[in-house]
């Protein structure tokens, strides 16, 4: 990921500087989308392991994220053995 980030920056740099070829161009559109959905992924995976509270202390987790969670549990393989 940081080589990812490290090249999509020495590529805008460029841009800036003196400009991009089209094959840079290319590849920095390729970098940054690759980019976007490792970020995507990495959110999602991490929203689907969040329980939300109120300041009660009640679940307040939205069902749509509730069922979603659940739908992940149930595909998990059992390893309890």
């Amino acid at each position: 990921m940081r080589a990812l980030l490290q090249r999509i920056n020495e590529l805008s740099k460029q841009a800036k500087a003196e400009g991009l070829s089209q094959a840079e161009l290319e590849e920095q559109d390729s970098l940054r989308k690759k980019y976007v959905e490792i970020f995507r992924g990495s959110l999602e995976s991490t929203l689907l392991n969040v329980t939300i509270y109120d300041p009660n202390g009640d679940d307040v987790t939205p069902e749509k994220l509730r069922q979603h969670q659940a739908r992940l549990a149930a595909d998990e393989p059992d390893l309890g053995g």
